[in-house]
């Protein structure tokens, strides 16, 4: 598995740079497409359970395995931890930045009681710095996977490609919900696809030598991470809806897609 690297030929910088790209360009593909036609709320919740599915799967082929199968709990219990109360820590303070900002605003408004403007709308904090730690975390295990060998690394940003497609979707849609632009909300998840560069550079480079239970610990983290997105972000704003059979099968499809391309690799 990606924790384990076996002496392998590394592909070249170029054939590394061009598939991590891939990942990234498709994710602001989806964005703008989101913009350019916003989903109705059915379809948002759908996209929104979709990339549930997807990243619970990608806990499921890519990390636990790997976890599991190092019998590390010491590693596993302070990667776990320090991911919760990363992620407990992050929310705390983006809830009160996010009361702090509304407050202004709204001593701001004029007595008419209008809306704020789109320029003044408040970013979804905690749903970008998870999705972020969720794509570095994705970088980082691309990067391993490429360090593994030119295969490894292909099939694994095929498989990314479409969780990041889900994810742009969704964090357009979001966006465009909180009242952002078109071009703002495009620049948004523009510069949150960059930290999948990121990742793959740490995991090419400086991961590479990495003992495992170092990888134990970061991979421990971002599962984490993974599910606290998934949790607490994704499925809550998909709940906004109604729940149907179509959009439980969502979740459950965008599960199965991501396994059947796990099990290929």
């Amino acid at each position: 598995m990606l924790l384990t690297i076996p002496t392998a030929v590394t592909p070249p910088w170029t054939s590394m740079l061009g598939f991590s790209l891939l990942p990234a360009v498709v994710m602001i593909a989806g964005a703008a497409l989101a913009v350019w036609r916003a989903p109705g709320p059915q379809l948002r919740s759908a996209i929104l359970h979709f990339a549930a599915g997807v990243i619970f799967s990608v806990v499921a082929v890519e990390l636990l395995p790997d976890i599991v199968q190092h019998h590390a709990p010491y590693e596993v219990t302070l990667g776990f931890g320090l991911g919760v109360a990363t992620m407990l820590g992050l929310r705390y303070f983006t809830q009160r930045l996010e009361k702090k900002e509304t407050a202004g605003k709204e001593s701001d408004s004029p007595a008419t009681g209008s809306a704020p403007t789109v320029a003044s709308a408040a970013l979804p904090w905690g749903l970008l710095v998870a999705i972020g730690i969720d794509i570095f975390i994705d970088g980082l295990l691309l990067g391993i996977g490429f360090a593994a060998g030119a295969k490894e690394g292909t099939l694994l940003a095929i498989a990314l490609t479409i969780e990041l497609l889900s994810l742009g979707l969704a964090t357009a849609v979001e966006l465009r919900q909180d009242g952002h632009g078109k071009g703002r909300t495009v620049a948004i998840v523009a510069g949150t696809s960059l930290m999948l560069l990121v990742g793959v550079g740490i995991g090419t480079t400086v991961l590479r030598g990495a003992t495992g239970n170092l990888l134990e610990i970061v991979l421990s983290f971002g599962l984490a991470a993974l599910l606290f997105l998934v949790t607490e972000e994704l499925l809550t704003e998909a709940h906004e809806e109604a729940e149907t059979p179509l959009l439980t099968l969502a979740f459950f499809v965008g599960f199965l897609l991501f396994l059947l391309l796990g099990m290929i690799a």
